[in-house]
C-alpha cells in the first residue's frame, strides 16, 4: 500500500436505504433496559467500521451474503430489531417490534490500498462510507442499529455499523458482529446465544447508592459548548519503546504492577492537561471505562450483550496533576480501577434511579476505553478477519473531544501496539504534542506522532 500524501477524496453510490426484519418470527414483548444501561450519557450512536480485503477464492457478493446473515442473526438478538420507548421517570423499554434495522447498499470507486499504509482513525469519508439517513439517528422510536456495506473496487469492502449505545457496550455489540460473520460463513445458530437478563444490573429495591461516584458528581455547566469545527484530530502511536519510556519514569515498586493502561492513561491524562490549560485549582477528571462482567461473582453470562461497564474516576487539581511526579497520575489510576467492583456496578444503578439518570461529569474530564480486546478484529464475514477493525473514530458522545479509544494497531514497520486517536482544539493540540514528546523524550523525536 502506497503512503497518502494528500487527503483521499472518492465517490460513493449507494441505494435506497431499507429495513431487514428478523429471518423468523419473533416476539412482539416490551424489555426494559437495565439501569446501566439507561443512563443520560449514553444516549447516542456510536459507530463502527471494518476494512475487509479482496479474497479472490471467495465469489459471492459481500453485500448479499452480509444481508441474509444479518436478518438470521435478528433472530436471537431479536431487541435490535425492535424500538427504544420512554416510559415514566424517563425509564427505556424496548419494544420488540420486529421493524428491523437498517441497512444501505454501496460501491465506492476507490480501492483499499488507496487508504495508505496504515489504516487509522480519523478514517476519510466518514460521512460517506455510512450515511446519516434523516430520521434515524435519534433515540426513541428510531432503528436501533444502521449498518452500510460498500463494495470497493479492488474486490474488498467495508462493513460499517452504528449504534444506540443504550443497547449495547463494545463488547456486546462484538458479539453481535461475530453471530452475523458466524451465519454468513453458514453456522445455524451463533457460538454464544445471546441472553438478555438485564434485570441483573438494575437499581436494588429500595435503591441505596453505597460508594462516592466522583464521575457523576453536580458541577456548573456540565455540559459545555464546544464546535466540532474547533477541532483537530489525530492518532498516536504507542508501541513497545513508548510504553518503555512511560516505564522508565516510574519508581521501582509501581513497575511490577503498572498496566499498559495505566501508564498510557495518566501520560494522556497529564498531557491533556497540561495542553488545555485550566485553572490552577480546578478540578480535573480521567473516566477509566472498566468492563465489569468477570467481577460479579458468579461473572456475568457470556452471552451477556448489554452495557456492564462503569466509569471509574480518578480526580486531582489541575496544579498538583501538572505539577507532581508522573507516578502521582499512575497511582491515581491504579486506585480509581480497584473500585470498579460488583457494589460499586450496583450502587451505580442505584444512583441511576434516585438521582434521575444523570449525565456524567463533563467539566474538566477525559474518558478512555481500552477496545483491543473486545473482539471487533476477529469479526470474519468469509473473508477473514479485517485489516482494521474498530469504533471509527475517538470522538464520539455529545461533547467534542471528551473521549478516545485504544485501539490494536500494527504499523507499517511490522511494530505492534496501540494508537489512540485525540482530539483538542489546535493550540491545545500543539502544546498537547509538545508535552507527549517531552514524555518521551528517550525515543525518537516525533515518533508517535501521526
Amino acid at each position: 500500500m502506497a503512503l497518502i500524501t494528500k487527503p483521499l477524496i472518492f465517490n460513493v453510490t449507494r441505494r435506497n436505504p431499507e429495513l431487514i426484519l428478523p429471518a423468523k418470527p419473533t416476539p412482539h414483548e416490551f424489555k426494559p433496559l437495565s439501569d446501566i444501561d439507561d443512563q443520560e450519557g449514553l444516549r447516542f450512536h456510536v459507530p463502527v467500521i471494518q476494512f475487509y480485503r479482496n479474497i479472490p477464492s471467495v465469489e459471492a457478493d459481500p453485500v448479499e451474503v452480509i444481508r441474509k446473515a444479518i436478518a438470521k442473526a435478528l433472530v436471537p438478538y431479536y431487541p435490535f430489531a425492535g424500538r427504544l420507548r420512554e416510559q415514566a421517570a424517563r425509564k427505556l423499554v424496548v419494544e420488540c417490534t420486529g421493524e428491523g434495522v437498517m441497512f444501505i447498499e454501496a460501491d465506492a470507486d476507490v480501492a483499499l490500498e488507496q487508504f495508505g499504509d496504515e489504516i487509522r482513525p480519523p478514517v476519510p469519508c466518514l460521512d460517506e462510507l455510512l450515511y446519516d439517513v434523516p430520521g434515524s439517528g435519534g433515540i426513541i422510536n428510531c432503528p436501533l442499529l444502521l449498518i452500510q456495506v460498500t463494495r470497493l473496487k479492488c474486490g474488498g469492502f467495508i462493513f460499517f455499523l452504528r449504534f444506540n449505545h443504550t443497547m449495547s457496550d463494545g463488547t456486546g455489540i462484538a458479539k453481535f458482529m461475530s453471530a452475523v460473520g458466524e451465519f454468513a460463513r453458514g453456522a445455524e445458530a451463533p457460538s454464544i446465544q445471546p441472553i438478555w437478563e438485564r434485570h441483573i444490573l438494575s437499581a436494588r429495591n429500595p435503591p441505596r447508592v453505597t460508594c462516592t461516584h466522583h464521575e457523576y458528581d453536580d458541577v456548573v455547566n456540565n455540559i459545555p459548548i464546544i464546535l466540532d469545527d474547533d477541532m483537530v484530530h489525530r492518532s498516536f502511536f504507542f508501541g513497545a519503546p513508548e510504553i518503555s519510556a512511560l516505564d522508565g519514569r516510574l519508581p521501582p515498586h509501581l513497575h511490577r504492577n503498572c498496566t499498559k493502561f495505566e501508564l498510557l492513561t495518566a501520560c494522556l491524562w497529564r498531557c491533556r492537561t497540561i495542553a488545555l490549560s485550566p485553572d490552577p485549582n480546578e478540578e480535573v477528571r480521567i473516566l477509566c471505562v472498566i468492563n465489569c462482567r468477570k467481577r460479579f461473582n458468579p461473572p456475568l453470562p457470556a452471552g451477556y450483550y448489554g452495557n456492564a461497564f462503569v466509569l471509574a474516576a480518578a480526580i486531582a487539581n489541575a496544579e498538583s496533576l501538572s505539577k507532581n511526579p508522573f507516578h502521582y497520575a499512575v497511582e491515581l489510576v491504579m486506585k480509581a480501577k480497584t473500585k470498579a467492583t460488583e457494589e460499586y456496578v450496583k450502587s451505580v444503578a442505584d444512583l441511576m434511579v434516585i438521582r434521575g439518570r444523570p449525565h456524567f461529569t463533563v467539566v474538566g474530564n477525559y474518558a478512555v476505553s481500552d477496545v483491543r480486546h473486545l473482539g471487533f478484529g476477529d469479526v470474519d464475514f468469509g473473508w477473514g478477519k479485517p485489516v482494521y477493525g474498530v469504533p471509527a473514530k475517538g470522538d464520539v458522545g455529545v461533547v467534542p473531544g471528551l473521549s478516545s479509544y485504544y485501539v490494536p494497531f500494527k504499523n507499517k514497520k511490522g511494530e505492534n501496539g496501540i494508537i489512540v486517536p485525540i482530539s483538542l482544539q489546535k493550540n491545545a493540540m500543539d502544546v498537547f504534542v509538545k508535552e507527549l514528546e517531552i514524555m518521551l523524550k528517550n525515543d525518537n523525536e516525533n515518533r508517535v506522532v501521526a
